[in-house]
C-alpha cells in the first residue's frame, strides 16, 4: 500500500549549501527539505521513512535581497530589525528562486498511511524551503507500486545508477538533517530537467493505475507508469 501526495508552491527557494558565500539555487527541493515538510505535517521532530519524489518548476528568477545578520557576540545589535552596514553587517545578495513548484511524494507502508493521514490535517504550517514559502497540499490518494525494469522517469529523483538517461543531471543534495542541525547526510541523485519518457530503470518501482492490464486499445496517459525510487535518509 502506497499513498501519493501532491503539493504546489507559488514561489520557493532552495539554496545550495555546498557553495558557501554564494546564493546558488537548486532546481528542486532536496530530500531533506521534503522530510521537513512531512515532519511539519505529523508534528514529529523527524520523518525517516523511505519515500519517492518527483519535482519540477514552471519558471525561475533571481531576486535582490538585503540581509541583516546579527553578530553572535552582540557587537552589532539590531535596531528596529536592522544592523549597520559593513563587514558582518547589512549586505545585499542575489537569491535564486523558483516559481510554480510542483512536488509529488510517494509514501509506502504503515508509516506512509500515518503521514498521509496527517497531511489532511497538518500539525504545523506546511512550507517548502524558507519559512515564508508556504506550500499548498493537493490530492492524497492510494496507489500501487510494483517492481519495474522499465518505467516513465519524468522528473523523478533517482539514486545514482537508477537509470542511464544521457541528459540527466547529477545533484549532490542533503538526504537528511539532524534535529539539532549539526549533522547532514549527503547523497548524489539523478534528475531530469526535461522530463524523460519510458526507459530501462534499476532499483525502481512503477506506479500502477486502475486500467493497467486492460485491452491494449485503452488510451494511456502521458505520465502512465511513473518510475518511483524509494529514498532513505
Amino acid at each position: 500500500m502506497t499513498w501519493r501526495a501532491e503539493f504546489f508552491a507559488q514561489v520557493a527557494s532552495f539554496r545550495d549549501p555546498l557553495f558557501p558565500g554564494l546564493t546558488r539555487g537548486l532546481p528542486l527541493p532536496p530530500p531533506s527539505t521534503v522530510r521537513g515538510l512531512l515532519a511539519a505535517a505529523t508534528g514529529e521532530t523527524a520523518e525517516p521513512l523511505p519515500f519517492g519524489m518527483a519535482a519540477w518548476a514552471q519558471g525561475s528568477g533571481v531576486d535582490t535581497e538585503k540581509y541583516h545578520p546579527i553578530a553572535a557576540d552582540g557587537s552589532n545589535p539590531a535596531v528596529a530589525g536592522r544592523v549597520r552596514a559593513g563587514k558582518g553587517g547589512m549586505t545585499v545578495r542575489d537569491r535564486a528562486f523558483l516559481t510554480g513548484v510542483h512536488l509529488v511524494v510517494w509514501l509506502p507502508g504503515q508509516d506512509g498511511e500515518r503521514v498521509a493521514a496527517a497531511l489532511r490535517r497538518p500539525r504545523w504550517p506546511l512550507r517548502l524551503g524558507r519559512s515564508q514559502d508556504l506550500v499548498h497540499p493537493g490530492p492524497v490518494r492510494q496507489v500501487t507500486l510494483v517492481p519495474a525494469t522499465e518505467a516513465n522517469v519524468g522528473h523523478a529523483l533517482a539514486p545514482l545508477g537508477g537509470h542511464d538517461i544521457g541528459w540527466a543531471h547529477v545533484h549532490r543534495m542533503a538526504a537528511s538533517v539532524s534535529a539539532d542541525r549539526l549533522a547532514t547526510t549527503w547523497a548524489d541523485y539523478l534528475w531530469c530537467d526535461v522530463p524523460a519518457g519510458r526507459t530501462p530503470v534499476s532499483g525502481a518501482y512503477r506506479e500502477v493505475r486502475e486500467h493497467d492490464g486492460r485491452a491494449s486499445d485503452v488510451q494511456v496517459p502521458e505520465d502512465e507508469g511513473q518510475a518511483v525510487w524509494l529514498l532513505t535518509p
